[in-house]
């Protein structure tokens, strides 16, 4: 890959009806560590979101894609993300500041969702229903199918410009729908070079439009737009609740934040647990929705858990993402590392210790850790999105249930035991839409469903569910003369 995106090669970053086109306004990308720029993109305006939301309906209506196609387009461009992963990866580790190790297994795992979103487009099946139950319905015949629920306008976060993408793209397409696209402003870049290879792999003009801007003005006329038919949304809670309220009738999904709480029993392995939730909350620089940010130790186990996670944190190594060795890379916008910053600042001031970390070169905020916080702090009670955990501990199992449950969260939940009625009385009581026994909150397999509640959101991604979410249902039924 040049140092320089090349748009002549790889388009424009507005891509409507199967055309790369021009705009009066651009917007620059930059590498998050060095602060080069990389690309130069088009920006959306009102007209152009409209063209794109009617080209999708247009292929929809005038070009229905059978089960058979979707899956071989899918099957496609699954290979095609596969055979141009290194060079995807290096795209992700400059545009978003991952390290490029995290940046190839994001687009591994890309590949794996496409792939089985391409199985779900064979899938999908209605049944029939036996109508003659009913007293006066003896001649009729029903059945369900379900079909396209169609235009989805899928809005994308920074921090997996990739594999979030492909989570809302790939089972629009196995459903049947055309998408209308609009990926962060901040990686733009990974999304265009996808939409090149669906184009590759022989998508039908309209089934994939992309749109560039900022979400207050490209996002919100997009979301709003009376000739979509669903949004799928990955981002912070405001815009979810915004975006809600401007949907209208309209179907919405939206994948949104967390304060993911974590439990380590005594019973527990004590050293397992430290060296994944290290990895676990800053990994990505702690810019994920599930990434492990409130950690609660049994008392008689805390001292030894808190050395155990010094050490495994101070293996991490800090740098550039390009490098092979980087663990954690920068974080998205000087703006954001300065955040952190200031949240860590603030609970210092409120009694709050900094056991590691705490300091800030640029946009780089190091692995930081913290004990003697409440729940009232920041760093506790809200999202920190960042690379900072903290340590606190707890009595008895039933209090540690109570303090991962109070929070206006509820994505993923950590729980370390080897106890399977403590492990089976959490997955019961803790309140989020997954509990995940003996590693983190930020476990995810890809096929698995996906979605939280409460402030973090509602419906459920991972291929099966999103085509689900994707689809309706349509009754038929038959009157039948003998």
């Amino acid at each position: 890959m040049s140092d320089v995106f090349s748009v002549t090669q790889h388009g424009t970053g507005l891509y409507i009806n199967g055309e790369w086109l021009e705009s009066n306004e651009t917007m620059k990308v930059y590498d998050k560590f060095s602060d080069e720029v990389i690309g130069e993109v088009a920006v959306a305006g009102e007209q152009d979101i409209d063209a794109a939301i009617q080209a999708a309906n247009d292929a929809m209506n005038n070009r229905p894609l059978a089960a058979h196609e979707r899956f071989e387009i899918l099957r496609r461009t699954a290979e095609l993300v596969k055979i141009n992963a290194d060079e995807i990866a290096k795209l992700i580790a400059r545009e978003g500041g991952k390290p490029l190790k995290d940046a190839l297994a994001e687009v591994n795992r890309g590949v794996a969702v496409i792939t089985t979103a391409a199985e779900e487009a064979k899938r999908i099946h209605g049944e029939t229903v036996p109508l003659d139950a009913v007293p006066g319905s003896e001649n009729r015949m029903g059945l369900y199918i379900r079909v396209p629920v169609g235009v989805i306008a899928a809005v994308t976060p920074f921090n997996f410009p990739i594999n979030l993408v492909v989570h809302k793209v790939a089972p629009a397409i196995a459903a049947g729908c055309a998408v209308v696209l609009k990926p962060a402003s901040m990686t733009p870049l990974s999304a265009i070079y996808l939409c090149k290879l669906l184009e590759e792999a022989g998508l039908p003009k309209g089934y994939i439009n992309l749109v560039v801007g900022s979400g207050r003005t490209v996002g919100d006329y997009l979301v709003a737009h009376p000739g979509k038919k669903m949004v799928t949304f990955t981002g912070s809670p405001s815009v979810g609740l915004r975006i809600k309220k401007n949907s209208g009738f309209n179907r919405v999904t939206l994948e949104l934040g967390n304060n993911s709480g974590n439990i380590v029993h005594d019973d527990a392995d004590i050293d397992l647990a430290a060296d994944l939730l290290a990895k676990r909350a800053f990994g990505s620089a702690g810019q994920f929705c599930v990434s492990v940010q409130r950690i609660y130790v049994q008392e008689n186990i805390l001292e030894y858990f808190t050395q155990k996670m010094i050490e495994a944190t101070n293996l991490l190594v800090v740098g550039n993402p390009l490098e092979e060795a980087t663990d954690v890379g920068p974080m998205i916008s000087l703006k954001e590392a300065e955040r952190v910053e200031e949240w860590v600042r603030e609970a210092v001031q409120e009694g709050a210790e900094v056991v590691v970390g705490g300091n800030r070169e640029g946009a780089m905020m190091y692995p930081t850790i913290l004990k003697n916080v409440n729940s009232k702090m920041k760093v506790v009670c809200e999202e920190v999105f960042g690379p900072l955990a903290s340590i606190i501990p707890y009595k008895t199992f039933d209090e540690a249930i109570e303090y991962v449950n109070d929070s206006e969260y509820g994505l993923q939940a950590g729980v370390f035991t080897n106890n399977i009625e403590l492990a089976w009385k959490a997955a019961k009581t803790i309140r989020t839409g997954g509990v995940i026994i003996n590693d983190t909150s930020a476990y995810r397999a890809d096929i698995m469903p996906y979605g939280g509640i409460d402030k973090s959101g509602t419906g459920r991604e991972g291929p099966k569910f999103a085509v689900e979410e994707m689809t309706e249902v349509r009754m038929v039924v038959f009157n039948l003369q003998k």
